[in-house]
């Protein structure tokens, strides 16, 4: 691939721009889970109520990306991202100020969906720039904002220790969404490309669509699987290891860090190779890498091995998103929302999951266990629903078609 060609195709700094909005975003949305080590303990919570905590913003993320992507195809992603950034700072003010109970956590975290819904604005604002053949490495540049979720694993729980506070934590949030909110003012722009506004009944019709369920099915377990565990880590490796907070969240960070930047990845090995083969490849390696984890292994080798799934998750993200394009030129904004909301819902069921299983059990080897068997059912429907793809958006070999 010739960068300089890239460099030039394309708006980097709307690019970058988006990637940033898409970062402090996610940084935000995974905050009920960076900081579940601090909250249960000061509320008391089960381990049934820990996993609907850290899930609830999840939930929030997956309706409300419906909700922002239909609006980044009537108004333009740009004043879609800068709407959703002030937004987020309302549930960051509630939890601050009033969130004291339970009850009021999980409110917060619902609202803290605005964030999570980033995901429909941001990447339609960097693929409209771009033509087919720099699809994949445009997505993934902007998709691998989800390191945000890194920032949140790694200095959330210092800061809590720090300040003595989870509320105080929600609080200093706010000036790195306000700082991104004025980067974004200044330098990103909307594409010429940006289409014009289609009546609601077309957006209805692409849920008639096959291929739109199939792509929701593999976010699901691609971004659903890299967003479930990036919130529930900092709890398992404290859980499971008896680490302390700190600790645990710097494992986590190790972890998250692995799917973010590797997700470029993802989208420039699916433009070289094909999405289909990559993503195949990837669903067999996370249903073995998850099994492992089942059985659950001493440290030492199950955070190697969360490394690698996360990894393997975070590549995934781009080899998904390196096909809805080829499939969806022209309803890119609406389809974003509808395939980020089904990886919304796959990040809520998990980390819910496997809360439930570990008080139900007192183990988390069968949550691991049904995540390894999704991945190989995944990987078995691509196989199958793939073959009438060929010729059409995509070549035989899997590849953009021209």
């Amino acid at each position: 691939m010739n960068i300089r060609s890239f460099l030039k195709t394309g708006h980097t700094p709307t690019l970058l721009c988006a990637f940033l909005y898409f970062d402090m975003s996610f940084m935000v949305w995974v905050l009920m889970g960076a900081l579940a080590n601090s909250i249960v303990p000061d509320l008391q919570l089960t381990e049934a109520q820990r996993g609907l905590m850290v899930a609830t913003p999840l939930l929030g993320g997956a309706v409300l990306r419906l909700l922002l992507g239909l609006l980044s195809d009537r108004i333009g992603s740009r004043k879609t991202a800068m709407l959703g950034m002030l937004l987020t700072v309302v549930p960051l003010l509630m939890g601050w100020l009033w969130a004291d109970s339970y009850e009021k956590v999980l409110v917060v975290g619902l609202l803290l969906g605005v964030a999570g819904a980033s995901f429909a604005v941001a990447l339609p604002l960097a693929s409209r720039w771009y033509p087919p053949k720099y699809q994949g490495l445009a997505m993934g540049i902007a998709g691998a904002g989800n390191s945000g979720t890194a920032i949140a694993t790694f200095f959330a729980p210092r800061l809590a220790e720090l300040t003595g506070s989870w509320h105080a934590v929600l609080a200093l949030a706010i000036i790195p969404m306000m700082a991104t909110l004025t980067i974004f003012l200044v330098f990103a722009k909307e594409s010429p490309t940006q289409p014009a506004p289609k009546p609601l009944r077309d957006y209805v019709s692409i849920l008639g669509h096959k291929d739109t369920w199939w792509f929701c099915l593999f976010y699901s377990v691609t971004f659903g699987g890299f967003v479930g565990l990036a919130s529930f880590l900092n709890s398992y490796f404290k859980i499971q290891y008896e680490l302390e907070p700190a600790m645990a969240g710097t494992i986590a960070t190790f972890c998250v860090i692995s799917g973010s930047f590797l997700r470029p990845i993802g989208g420039y090995l699916a433009d070289r190779f094909g999405g289909i083969r990559m993503l195949i490849l990837l669903f067999l390696a996370l249903a073995v890498l998850m099994l492992a984890q089942a059985f659950s292994p001493p440290l030492a080798i199950g955070g190697i091995v969360l490394v690698l799934a996360m990894g393997v998750l975070g590549m995934g993200n781009g080899s998904v998103f390196q096909l809805v394009p080829q499939r969806f030129p022209k309803e890119i904004g609406v389809v974003t929302g509808v395939v980020g909301a089904a990886g919304g819902l796959g990040g809520f069921f998990l980390p819910t999951l496997l809360g439930v299983l570990k008080q139900w059990t007192g183990s988390f080897a069968g949550g691991f266990a049904l995540f390894a068997m999704t991945g190989l059912l995944a990987a078995f429907v691509l196989t199958v629903v793939s073959r009438s793809w060929e010729g059409t958006f995509v070549t035989a070999e899997g590849k953009a078609a021209a």
